[in-house]
């Protein structure tokens, strides 16, 4: 793959050069959730933790993001990621609906977008990173890059760690997700603890801050992260949590190692909200 000539910061240019049969397959997909969507809400009063998260905020997303937060803030309250798994953890009945925002990879837009109005809206985030790939610039370290974009495509900037300092004095929180942003499954015991504790020390390292949340790259279980193996490991390495990318709502007692995580676009509609966060 050639080196980019520079990033993207539109989410027009970033899915530009999409297959035409992707691009139909996204509209019959959104065309189905849009009709099944009419018949659902979000639910209020039910006990429950949703987790919504998100890869980016580009330029032309941020009017959509402001409209989603708006929206998820009608049916319920927003927590930090370590009030999330203490509820959860806890047992005890959940009273009401609640989110917890985080986002996925390290990219800068999320801070030069996203935190600005995190901060307006009062909510409370969490950015789980790619250690290997903070601080790099598509200009000099593309050697580097080639591991997170090696089948090519658009190529976004990834956040340094003076943003990462920046986001926690502003109230958030910084997990891991892996060094390399690699599949867990295609590792051994060993690599796979190494991934693990990796990216967890260089966080603290630059932070000076615990990192105690993980979030697994790509997230389905048995496919992505063996299921046995893999939460114990992040366990053993001192984290409390453990995100996967199978939707739904999280229940009181249910496991801090096995949450449900819902994968949001800044840019969708109301309407996709209620099909994904619905019941």
């Amino acid at each position: 793959m050639p080196e980019p000539t520079r990033p993207v910061y539109l989410y027009r240019e970033y899915v530009a050069n999409q297959p035409m049969a992707r691009r139909v397959r996204d509209l019959a997909r959104d065309a189905t959730v849009f009709a099944l969507a009419l018949g659902r809400s979000i639910g209020t009063g039910n006990g429950q933790i949703r987790f919504p998260f998100y890869h980016h905020v580009f330029d032309d997303e941020r009017s959509g993001f402001i409209r989603q937060l708006d929206y998820m803030r009608r049916y319920g309250e927003f927590i930090d990621l370590g009030s999330a798994v203490e509820m959860v953890e806890s047992g005890k009945p959940i009273d009401g609906t609640y989110f917890c925002v985080t986002f996925d990879d390290g990219f800068k837009n999320c801070r030069t977008n996203g935190l600005a109005i995190l901060v307006e809206k009062d909510v409370p985030a969490a950015f789980f990173l790619a250690t290997r790939y903070i601080g790099t610039r598509p200009e000099t370290d593309w050697d580097v890059l080639r591991g997170f974009y090696g089948g090519g495509g658009p190529v976004v900037e990834f956040l340094d760690w003076d943003d990462c300092r920046t986001m926690i004095a502003a109230g958030m929180t910084i997990g891991s997700h892996t060094v390399n942003h690699i599949r867990l499954a295609d590792l051994d015991d060993e690599e796979a603890a190494k991934e693990l504790a990796g990216s967890k020390r260089a966080i603290e390292a630059e932070t000076d801050q615990a990192c105690v949340h993980f979030c697994c790259p790509w997230g389905r279980p048995g496919v992505h992260f063996d299921t046995e193996r893999d939460p114990e490991l992040a366990r053993r390495a001192g984290y409390r949590s453990f995100l996967t990318t199978v939707r739904g709502g999280n229940s009181a007692g249910d496991s801090p190692m096995a949450v449900r995580h819902d994968h949001l676009l800044a840019g969708w509609g109301t309407y996709q909200l209620r099909y994904f966060l619905g019941g």
